[in-house]
């Protein structure tokens, strides 16, 4: 178990969606003794549910955002940022851009959410590091616009920091067969 003497986190494995089934997430856990434990309630209370568990550095108490890319067969791929964690899907706080992003589309699309004045920091929290979020939003644009089998990332929750350290805490993605269509050539029968 290597050390453990900081806080950990231990989410569940099994099918369920991404904030998962209620108690399936157990955190501060300090050293082998409440890992195991945590272990051993989890696996009572889901039983042959629990496909496993992840025991991972418990990430600090910072602002969760969403990065994420969807390749749309009309207009190619958006680029989409805002506000994760759990709130993603209530308060719906993000915006989204054509790939391929420049800087300025990047400046515009980190600005656009309500949650962006967040990221300046409040009084007693950090700034966050923007260049190392744009660098993020680029790197996914880029790989949207050199992997069109990509159909999906969703990077959420993403925390970022002051130290320009910006991960990834959760991460789904989704390939899919690429049908390359150009509208303007015509079919010949």
């Amino acid at each position: 178990m290597g050390r453990t003497g900081s806080p950990r986190a231990g989410p569940a494995g099994g099918r369920h969606d991404r904030t998962g089934p209620a108690g399936a997430i157990r955190l501060d856990l300090r050293g082998e003794d409440e890992i195991r434990g945590a272990y051993r309630s989890l696996t009572t209370r889901f039983g042959g549910r629990l496909t496993g568990a992840v025991v991972q550095p418990q990430a600090s108490h910072v602002l969760e955002l969403v990065a994420g890319v969807v390749q749309d067969e009309v207009f190619s791929p958006l680029v989409l940022f805002g506000q994760g964690g759990t709130a993603t899907d209530v308060l719906a706080d993000h915006a989204a851009r054509l790939a391929p992003l420049s800087p300025d589309d990047v400046d515009d699309l980190i600005s656009a959410p309500r949650c962006s004045r967040l990221l300046s920091g409040l009084p007693g929290s950090p700034r966050v590091d923007l260049a190392s979020l744009e660098r993020l939003l680029l790197g996914l644009s880029r790989m949207a616009c050199d992997l069109p089998q990509l159909a999906e990332a969703d990077l959420n929750p993403v925390v970022a920091g002051p130290d320009g350290a910006v991960t990834a805490l959760d991460a789904r993605i989704r390939l899919a067969p690429c049908h390359v269509h150009d509208p303007f050539l015509r079919r010949l029968r």
